[in-house]
């Protein structure tokens, strides 16, 4: 069964821009690419402005391990750093039921 990864993030509401341009030309390419990501997407909060979610689909708990281990890991976390966060990232993991 496909595991759903979501990371809630929230970025200081000067960072949108940035935070848009950063997950689309850097994070998400590196990501897509690893073996086992079946998709990615960030999500923009409508409400709440500068909140967003990462959702990723992977085949297996150990194609996440695998991406985790990989020097990509450390490259998004680099660039996620350039970016002002209310608060730390949470990370989550769903499988769908139905």
């Amino acid at each position: 069964m496909h595991i759903i990864r979501l990371i809630y993030v929230k970025v200081e509401p000067d960072q949108l821009s940035e935070a848009d341009t950063v997950w689309t030309e850097k994070c998400a390419p590196l990501m897509i690419q690893q073996p086992g990501c079946l998709s990615e997407q960030l999500l923009k909060c409508l409400d709440s402005p500068g909140e967003y979610i990462s959702y990723s689909e992977w085949e297996n708990q150990e194609s996440i391990d695998r991406y985790l281990a990989s020097e990509d890991h450390q490259e998004i976390k680099k660039h996620s750093r350039e970016l002002k966060r209310v608060e730390d990232p949470v990370v989550k993991r769903y499988e769908v039921v139905s």
